[in-house]
């Protein structure tokens, strides 16, 4: 039987702060437009899509946590 893990109500609410979406934006502008990333860059874009596609399961759950 799968292991139910309970987040906290403060963690449903998390958002990526401000600086941290426009940094995102910002590479993927560059990728859109033709532009190379580095290596580095590309993986701090994958992290930062990835988290920015975990946040909406968070708030997903959130009215199930706050029960």
């Amino acid at each position: 039987m799968p292991e139910v893990i309970e987040s906290p109500l403060e963690l449903t609410h998390f958002q990526l702060p401000e600086a941290v979406h426009a940094r995102l934006q910002l590479l993927l502008d560059r990728q859109d437009a033709g532009e190379s990333l580095t290596p580095l860059e590309q993986k701090e874009a994958e992290g930062l899509v990835e988290l920015a596609e975990f946040l909406p399961l968070l708030h997903l759950r959130s009215p199930r946590v706050a029960k």
